[in-house]
């Protein structure tokens, strides 16, 4: 059972920068893609930015220039790098991976969500 397990979430000043992590784990699979969806109140969930084993990258149109997407297939880890903060972004941010089992299969999996709030 693969399992995604996020980290760095937390309480950040307008204009600050946080770095969230979400490593997966859990059985032999490769990465197709992972990402990074969010979740306001009140809001629909929305994509925030997400790679490809091809190397492809998307990424919210409003979040160009602030927020940038890494990953390391080694580690299975993708980091979302999060600069210039506003309290807009304040959201649970969940990770998000297509994998492809040994048997190819692909099957799309969810992290648990982390809180980031932007308030002074």
């Amino acid at each position: 059972q693969v399992q995604l397990v996020e980290s760095g979430g937390g309480l950040v000043q307008p204009g600050g920068s946080l770095r969230l992590s979400c490593a997966a784990s859990g059985g032999d699979f490769r990465i197709n893609t992972m990402g990074w969806y969010r979740q306001a109140p009140g809001k629909q969930r929305e994509l925030v930015a997400a790679t490809a084993v091809s190397g492809s990258t998307d990424y919210a149109d409003s979040l160009k220039g602030r927020f940038t997407i890494s990953i390391d297939y080694a580690k299975n880890t993708v980091y979302l790098q999060m600069n210039s903060l506003k309290p807009e972004d304040t959201a649970v941010y969940y990770c998000n991976a297509v994998i492809r089992t040994m048997t190819n299969r692909y099957i799309e999996v969810w992290g648990q969500g982390t809180l980031v709030t932007v308030s002074s």
